[in-house]
């Protein structure tokens, strides 16, 4: 009875997500993270009784379902590729080819601020290795800057 009880609850999810991508349409709803999350694992593990997961094989929308779901958010595991939500160029998914060469380049913009600001404000000064001609001693840039 029970086998009997889950296979209708999956006719019905069936039934009810017809031709959408979502329960609700286009985009994701909290429903739509609630069925996943019971027909995930079903669908990929391996049972020693096959019933259930034969019958959600054979209702295709769900196991596109399952499978759109699992690109769009867990794309290393997923398989398959569905539509995207966003217009293209817009994903967060889309891997950039430049990627690394940009956040070292940020990284290196932001590090070049920071040392600027901090000799600018004097917080940081060069001071002179050894003693000036005159026998006078080190001078920072502060000190310049107050003798000019």
């Amino acid at each position: 009875q029970l086998y009997r009880e889950a296979r209708e609850c999956l006719t019905l999810l069936s039934q009810r997500l017809g031709s959408q991508k979502f329960f609700f349409g286009d985009s994701p709803a909290s429903l739509d993270a609630l069925v996943f999350s019971r027909l995930a694992p079903l669908m990929k593990a391996k049972l020693p009784n096959g019933k259930l997961q034969q019958h959600l094989k054979s209702l295709q929308n769900l196991c596109n379902y399952c499978t759109c779901i699992l690109s769009l958010y867990f794309p290393w595991d997923g398989g398959e590729s569905c539509p995207p939500l966003h217009p293209a160029g817009l994903g967060e998914t889309e891997e950039d080819p430049h990627k690394r060469r940009k956040q070292l380049l940020s990284v290196l913009v932001g590090l070049a601020a920071m040392l600027g600001y901090a000799f600018l404000s004097g917080i940081v000064s060069i001071q002179r290795g050894s003693v000036g001609p005159a026998g006078r001693q080190p001078v920072t840039l502060e000190e310049e800057e107050e003798e000019e």
